[in-house]
């Protein structure tokens, strides 16, 4: 990948709450229509990475680096700039939709909020948008479902209501942070093809956050293996995966459940 693929690119980037180093200089790049997975254990400094690019940290976090998105900082931005970067051109789905729906509003509701503020459309035209988004990620009865509330999904369709949500503005960058981890097997292979249509139907660049190689292995195009805050290695997924160069990397690989003989 050369630097005038990429859309998005993060450079040494730190972040340190208290006395405590977080991250210690993560390097990524994301291109349009790639899924970048990100991957280690629990603890690793994945979620902080996502995070981070989007300048959702906790009071009194300090970062380093920098994270360039059309040839901008976003760490410099003033936090007005940076609120008109967030949803609207980076988008971020959270672990878990049961928490990041709002269980008081309707899905419409939520859909079309950010779509009246960012993109500044009327009621009519930005429910509209909202039930074509529903179709997008599959949900059954989008004109009805709309109306409806969170409690009255599964956890499945929450999560793809979730990346509704997420795309509602057309962002260019997809943050996915363990978009899979609460789901059983049948519905994260589900969303998992979800999102990787979305990556090669939409032109997305996709950074999907998880510690389930498997996962990984199953819609990454290149993989970044993070320990102890630090980026130990990258590459496109099939070289990482059967070829690793880090010894960190293999054992992940190593502790991956085989069938016996």
């Amino acid at each position: 990948m050369t630097r005038a693929d990429e859309v998005l690119r993060v450079e040494g980037l730190t972040v340190s709450i208290g006395p405590h180093e977080i991250l210690r200089g993560v390097d990524l790049a994301l291109a349009p229509g790639r899924v970048h997975g990100l991957a280690g254990e629990s603890g690793s400094g994945k979620t902080m990475t996502g995070l981070a690019t989007l300048g959702l940290l906790p009071h009194g976090a300090r970062t380093g680096g920098r994270v360039v998105f059309g040839g901008r900082d976003l760490l410099a931005l003033p936090q007005r700039q940076l609120n008109a970067v967030r949803g609207r051109e980076i988008a971020m789905v959270f672990q878990d939709p049961a928490t990041s729906l709002h269980p008081m509003l309707t899905i419409g509701r939520q859909l079309t909020e950010h779509m009246r503020h960012h993109l500044k459309l009327g009621r009519a035209e930005a429910r509209a948008r909202a039930v074509e988004l529903l179709g997008q990620v599959r949900i059954p009865g989008p004109a009805a479902a709309v109306d409806r509330y969170p409690h009255q999904f599964s956890g499945g369709m929450r999560q793809r209501v979730a990346i509704a949500v997420a795309l509602a503005c057309g962002p260019k960058v997809l943050i996915a942070d363990e978009p899979t981890t609460a789901l059983d097997v049948t519905v994260q292979a589900g969303v998992l093809r979800l999102l990787r249509g979305l990556c090669d139907d939409l032109g997305l660049a996709v950074l999907l956050v998880t510690h389930d190689l498997g996962v990984m292995s199953a819609v990454a195009d290149d993989v970044s293996v993070m320990k102890d805050g630090l980026v130990v290695e990258t590459g496109p997924r099939g070289r990482v995966l059967r070829e690793p160069d880090h010894p960190y990397t293999r054992a992940l690989l190593d502790a991956l459940p085989r069938e016996k003989p």
